[in-house]
């Protein structure tokens, strides 16, 4: 499991289970926890910083947010 917080003000976004190795792209909507609504965009609640848009990722067809890159930080955490 992993904690993403923004990498601007350090402010906890959500919980995430991650699929695999690899650096961390995207967020597919259904491996978010503890976030409280799925937006067009995924914003910090604290600096109103954009982190990333809300997409289709055809190849599997699930909605996730393709994140900006150097926007977030992750932390793994235990489960």
């Amino acid at each position: 499991m992993l904690e993403i917080s923004c990498e601007n003000c350090g402010n906890h976004i959500c919980y995430y289970q991650k699929d695999g190795p690899g650096i961390l792209k995207r967020l597919y909507i259904d491996r978010i926890v503890g976030l409280a609504t799925a937006k067009d965009e995924l914003t910090c609640s604290k600096c109103k910083q954009v982190l990333g848009t809300k997409t289709l990722y055809k190849k599997e067809n699930r909605p996730a947010y393709r994140l900006y890159v150097g926007s977030v930080v992750k932390r793994v955490i235990r489960s």
